[in-house]
């Protein structure tokens, strides 16, 4: 008689072998109480910062030294390669062709034919800007602790310190740089903070100012940090930003800009000229705190009026870049091109700054600036919604009557003494057509 010996079909990593011993914890080695007892992780507490600066001191365990070269980056990029030895990521992205597009902006084209198979699929709603944690769904806590590289937190000194071997603390919720398994360029790391805290991904003040102490730190202008909001194809709903290394200038950070006002602790907002999407540029300050404020007071206006938008701190945390846009809801409405929709490409943060992943071969082999330009465009708002929008942010910020300054925007207001913009309940913009794009709930 012929037996047929069952044998369970491999579809992860994490999957129990029957025949080994009782795993500790669920097996998986995730960031969940079942595993979590006596996990370690590097911890590097970077300096207390006002202005980027360079030259100060690391502290290794106890002892202060003179610093390696970029501390931090030798500490991501080490730690980033040892996990593609590993082979812990979902593809090669050293394989993935890359150029820069002839042009004015020097829009950057990469061909990544399988990311979009192989990430993470989006498990929540897309008009939706501010949704409820959901454990259910995947999150963080469920990432094998190989994919996380170190703990990252802003210190208390005037020097940054290194610890080799610290404990992930449960009941002080560690921020923590990983892997993005899904990478779009060499160093791609996600920063996730409180990972333990389960916060859905929505700014908050702690958080955004946390992001901006990374990029200061890393003392690096061609390290970037990005932001998606959900509604702007943010695909996990567990707070977290992405960020990594690319040596050419987005085109975003060379588009001209025109002042419009400036806050009373001196930060300067500035309107986007001559870019396919309209976006606002924060800069200056007296202190970094400041910027970050600013920028999160305009992030939660947004969020509160559901209203999908990107962010991207660039110059080593000096400038950030505030891009609301309405491309999923245009998609959902049946507004984008053909065209544009055959490309499959999602304009997130990194499309929206200039660094255009492209999924298919025809795409990249006809990549233009025109092109990439048709594309963008399709997710901004309309002149009109910007200027409310502005509006909105302004006044949310304290600077609504800085009317010297407001120009356009004024003009927009004296057509509705109220100020109100046609709010209801003083959030959302309701008067606006579903051309406009402005999602609601």
């Amino acid at each position: 008689m012929l037996k047929i010996k069952r044998v369970p079909t491999v579809v992860s990593n994490y999957q129990k072998d029957e025949a080994a011993d009782e795993p500790v914890g669920c097996g998986r080695n995730c960031l969940g109480a079942c595993c979590l007892n006596g996990a370690r992780l590097p911890l590097y507490a970077c300096k207390k910062l006002e202005n980027p600066g360079t030259g100060e001191k690391i502290v290794i365990g106890c002892e202060a030294r003179e610093p390696p070269v970029a501390f931090l980056e030798s500490l991501v990029l080490g730690e980033w390669e040892d996990r593609f030895q590993r082979g812990l990521f979902r593809y090669d992205v050293t394989a993935c062709e890359t150029k820069v597009i002839p042009g004015k902006y020097g829009f950057v084209a990469q061909l990544n034919e399988g990311r979009h198979l192989k990430k993470r699929p989006t498990e929540f709603r897309v008009d939706k800007v501010l949704q409820s944690f959901d454990g259910n769904k995947f999150n963080f806590t469920k990432v094998g602790q190989e994919e996380l590289l170190f703990q990252f937190e802003a210190g208390e000194d005037c020097e940054a310190q290194f610890f080799p071997c610290m404990p992930l603390d449960a009941d002080n919720s560690p921020s923590v740089v990983a892997i993005n398994v899904s990478p779009i360029e060499y160093g791609h790391v996600l920063l996730i903070p409180r990972v333990l805290d389960c916060l859905p991904q929505r700014i908050d003040h702690k958080s955004l100012l946390l992001a901006l102490h990374m990029a200061a730190e890393a003392a690096n202008p061609y390290f970037r940090l990005g932001y998606n909001s959900l509604g702007a194809f943010a695909t996990i709903n567990h707070l977290h930003f992405q960020a990594y290394y690319l040596a050419v200038p987005f085109p975003i950070e060379k588009a001209p800009s025109k002042k419009m006002i400036t806050t009373v602790s001196g930060v300067k907002i500035s309107e986007l000229l001559s870019y396919p999407v309209r976006s606002l540029l924060f800069e200056g300050g007296s202190s970094m705190q400041d910027l970050s404020d600013t920028v999160s007071d305009a992030c939660v206006c947004l969020q509160k009026n559901n209203i999908p938008f990107n962010i991207l701190i660039s110059d080593c945390g000096r400038q950030i870049f505030l891009m609301p846009q309405c491309y999923a809801e245009k998609q959902a409405l049946g507004e984008v091109s053909p065209e544009v929709l055959e490309t499959q490409v999602n304009p997130a943060v990194w499309e929206i700054s200039g660094h255009m992943v492209l999924k298919r071969k025809e795409d990249y082999e006809g990549a233009s600036e025109e092109n990439a330009w048709r594309l963008l465009a399709e997710a901004s708002l309309s002149e009109e919604r910007f200027k409310e929008v502005n509006a909105l942010i302004f006044e949310a910020i304290g600077c609504s009557n800085q009317e010297e300054e407001l120009e356009g925007i004024l003009v927009q207001q004296q057509h509705n003494p109220s100020g109100s913009l046609n709010r209801t309940h003083g959030g959302r913009i309701t008067n606006g057509t579903a051309s406009e794009c402005l999602v609601l709930q």
